[in-house]
């Protein structure tokens, strides 16, 4: 797993952990003909005003990317910062590693993606395929692809009982 840094400035509680995915989840593309072209990805909806909400309850809020090459994963960040998202790290998959890999090692408190219906459907989704014991300990909220999480509980603690 590598990781890229997004902001200096780090969590309140940096043990409260907001694990999110981005592509589909919280960017995607304005226009279905950009569906290929990563670059022209923009925030969907009001994203990163909730973000940013539960940012300043104290969550330390880190990504997660489909991308596995350094350059791609770089694109991603550019997106993430060009856009001002509040964060501390974008994470991706290197060689073989898997989401779930990546997902047991940093065990977040909660984990958004999106229901992955471009790609196949539900056993794409990451949380599908981390250990029982791990996966009961991660507070998973799946969103709709491409819609957003404008429908989300602002408040820290009615997320994480959504």
């Amino acid at each position: 797993m590598k990781k890229l840094d997004l902001n200096k400035h780090s969590a309140l509680n940096e043990e409260f952990i907001i694990l999110i995915f981005t592509e589909g989840t919280v960017i995607g593309p304005k226009r279905f003909i950009d569906f290929f072209n990563i670059n022209e990805y923009a925030p969907i909806k009001n994203c990163i005003t909730k973000i940013d909400n539960w940012y300043e309850q104290g969550a330390q809020i880190i990504y997660l990317t489909s991308r596995k090459k350094d350059s791609s994963a770089q694109n991603i960040k550019n997106l993430l910062l060009k856009y001002r998202f509040p964060g501390s790290y974008l994470y991706y998959r290197e060689n073989s590693e898997k989401y779930k890999n990546v997902i047991e090692a940093l065990k977040p408190n909660i984990l958004i993606e999106d229901n992955c219906r471009s790609i196949g459907g539900s056993w794409q989704i990451s949380i599908t395929h981390v250990e029982k014991k791990t996966r009961e300990s991660i507070k998973s909220i799946i969103v709709e692809e491409f819609k957003g999480i404008d429908n989300l509980p602002d408040n820290l603690n009615d997320l994480m009982n959504y």
